[in-house]
């Protein structure tokens, strides 16, 4: 049997945030037949293009793994840079009190619905894009931020929060499929609506007055999808902007930059 020709020599190519909540374009090594991430697949596209990117509580390592056709492979180690998170110690108040009987009762159903809209796997781009703001204003939220009570750590800020007044827009950050758009307000996110961008990276809008798009439904970059409101759990209006890849909650800062204007 004839064994197959070595391919040349190949590399990775990384561009990105390589950071707790960070995200990273790369393109793999000519050949690559599988890649792996800590052991994970990563789906790689035709013209050897992928995402990976990193939870906000990422280890400092990870090991990327690509096997080529001649069965060969090339690894790559990866260095996560730590973050320093916004801790507020709040040594005289207890956590948040046990979450009332209709809060039980309403929280499975509304897990089952965000949990089997990031389950949807579509076709689109978006994750190619360089993201813009959805909104642009004061950041009143940064992600990663954390409450810690009498020594008990409280759950971590999950997006960005920006100030923007009720009623004003919001448009789709980039390309992307519109999974879920909520029916009615839910408990905590009130109006929620997400959009898959591709390759397992998602955005989750919360709190919103209304939401301009349907189920299924494709958005360009920069199309209004929505209305800023303080539907759910929310203290006024501003957009809470989150983000996911697979099960890393990531940091939409990292992805669309500094902002440019209010």
């Amino acid at each position: 049997m004839t064994q197959p020709e070595p391919l040349p020599p190949a590399r990775f190519v990384l561009e990105g945030a390589m950071t707790q909540g960070g995200v990273v374009l790369g393109t793999a090594p000519t050949g690559t037949v599988r890649l792996r991430l800590d052991g994970q697949d990563v789906v790689v596209a035709r013209d050897g293009r992928f995402l990976i990117a990193f939870d906000r509580d990422a280890a400092p390592a990870a090991r990327l793994v690509a096997t080529r056709s001649d069965g060969s492979s090339v690894v790559e180690a990866l260095a996560v840079s730590p973050r320093a998170w916004r801790i507020e110690r709040l040594d005289t108040l207890p956590k948040q009190p046990q979450p009332d009987a209709e809060f039980v009762r309403l929280r499975p159903p509304e897990l089952a619905q965000i949990n089997g809209a990031r389950a949807q796997d579509n076709a689109v781009d978006g994750w190619r894009q360089r993201f813009v703001w959805p909104a642009t204003g004061r950041i009143s939220g940064l992600f990663g931020a954390q409450r810690i009570y009498k020594g008990e750590p409280g759950a971590y800020h999950s997006g960005v929060d920006v100030a923007k007044p009720a009623g004003a827009p919001i448009v789709a950050p980039a390309d992307g499929v519109v999974i879920l758009a909520a029916d009615h307000p839910f408990t905590l996110e009130g109006n929620l609506l997400m959009l898959d961008h591709g390759m397992g990276l998602n955005s989750a809008f919360l709190h919103l007055s209304r939401i301009a798009v349907r189920p299924g439904q494709r958005v360009r970059q920069g199309d209004v999808i929505g209305y800023v409101g303080s539907t759910g759990r929310a203290t006024g209006p501003h957009l809470h902007w989150g983000m996911k890849w697979r099960g890393a909650r990531l940091d939409p800062l990292l992805l669309a930059g500094a902002m440019g204007g209010g």
